[in-house]
C-alpha cells in the first residue's frame, strides 16, 4: 500500500463583505492506493479533488484524519513524506524566463540527487525534451509545458507521483501524449495519484478511482465495476413527455431516471428491449424525438449516486 488515508477532512473560511463563511471542502474521505497503480480520483469542479490531493501532498493540514503516505505518517513525518513523492499542480509550475533544463536541474538539487545533471538529462529525454530543453518556459507549447512539468515532479524518482488535472487545457492530441507518459510511469512502477473531472481519461487511464461530489466519496472501484454496478446498457430517450414515458416504461427497466429533456432508461440487454421500449411510446401516443442505446458511463455512475450528471456538475467531459 502506497497511500492510506482514513476520514480526511478539511473546512475553509473565508471573509467577504457580507461575513465569514465555512465551506466543508472535503468531510471524511478513505483512500486507499496500491503500489504500481494509477489512482483517480473524479469528480466536478469544486467535489475536493484537489485539497484532497493537497493534504496528503503535505502542502495543507488536515483538520482532522489520519494517513500513512509512502510508509509515512502525513502529520508526524511531513518532510519524510515529501523526499518520497512528486507533485504536479493545475498549474504546473513552469516558469516562464527560465529554460526547462536550468528548471529541472533545480528541482534535482532542491531535492538533493546525487547527481543532478545526469537526472535532468535522463528525465529529458524521457518526456522527449532533449530539442527544446534550453528554451524559455514562455515559447513552449501548453503540451510541451505539461511535459516538463511531469519531469519537474520525476527528477528525485519518486515512487508516488500526484497529478492535479494534468490535461486541463490540453488539445486532444497533446492529451492523448500524455496519457501514454502517465502509462509508461505505471509500467516502469511509480505510483499515480490523478485528480480529473474528464469522464474519458478516469475511463482511460485509472486502474481503480473513486467518484468525489461534495468533499464525500460517492463511489469506489474500477471503471469497469462501477459501470456494471449502474447497468449494463442505457437507452437514452428525448421526448415530449418524458414523465409520462417514465411511469410507461419502468416495467421494462431495472432503473428510469428523468435528466432534464431527456429519460435515461437503464436496462440489462438494451439491444432486445429497445423495440418493446418503442412499442409501448406508439401505444400511449408519447411523441419521440431521438434516440442513442449505450453502454453505461461513468458519467451514468455518477448520476446514479448523485441525481445529477457530472457533465451539468461544472465539469467537461
Amino acid at each position: 500500500m502506497i497511500i492510506e488515508a482514513r476520514d480526511l477532512r478539511k473546512t475553509f473560511t473565508t471573509r467577504g463583505r457580507k461575513g465569514s463563511q465555512t465551506v466543508e471542502a472535503v468531510r471524511g474521505v478513505d483512500l486507499t492506493v496500491e503500489k504500481g497503480e494509477i489512482f483517480g480520483v473524479l469528480g466536478p469542479n469544486g467535489a475536493g479533488k484537489t485539497t484532497t490531493i493537497r493534504m496528503l501532498a503535505t502542502l495543507i493540514v488536515p483538520d482532522s484524519g489520519t494517513a500513512v503516505v509512502a510508509g509515512h505518517d502525513l502529520l508526524k513525518e511531513p518532510e519524510a513524506v515529501r523526499r518520497k513523492l512528486g507533485y504536479v499542480s493545475q498549474e504546473g509550475g513552469v516558469e516562464d524566463t527560465t529554460s526547462a533544463r536550468a528548471q529541472i536541474m533545480m528541482a534535482a538539487r532542491i531535492h538533493n540527487v546525487a547527481d543532478p545533471k545526469r537526472a535532468t538529462a535522463d528525465v529529458l529525454d524521457r518526456f522527449d525534451l532533449a530539442e527544446l530543453a534550453d528554451r524559455p518556459g514562455r515559447t513552449l507549447s501548453g503540451g510541451q509545458k505539461r511535459r516538463v512539468a511531469v519531469a519537474l515532479g520525476l527528477v528525485h524518482a519518486p515512487r508516488l507521483l500526484f497529478l492535479d488535472e494534468p490535461t486541463t487545457g490540453l488539445d486532444p492530441q497533446n492529451r492523448a501524449n500524455l496519457w501514454e507518459r502517465i502509462r509508461q510511469l505505471r509500467e516502469s512502477g511509480t505510483s499515480v495519484l490523478l485528480s480529473t473531472h474528464y469522464l474519458d481519461e478516469a475511463d482511460a487511464l485509472c486502474d481503480r478511482l473513486v467518484i468525489v461530489d461534495h468533499g464525500r466519496i460517492v463511489a469506489e472501484g474500477t471503471p469497469g465495476e462501477l459501470k456494471r454496478e449502474v447497468s449494463g446498457d442505457v437507452v437514452t430517450l428525448r421526448l415530449e413527455e418524458p414523465e409520462r414515458a417514465a411511469e410507461a416504461l419502468r416495467p421494462l427497466a431495472r432503473e428510469v431516471r428523468v435528466d432534464e429533456d431527456a429519460l435515461r432508461v437503464y436496462v440489462d440487454d438494451g439491444e432486445h428491449t429497445l423495440p418493446a421500449l418503442l412499442h409501448i411510446l406508439e401505444e400511449q401516443g408519447i411523441g419521440l424525438r431521438s434516440i442513442a442505446l449505450d453502454r453505461s458511463t461513468l458519467d451514468d455512475v455518477f448520476l446514479a449516486k448523485t441525481g445529477r450528471s457530472l457533465r451539468d456538475a461544472g465539469a467537461a467531459a
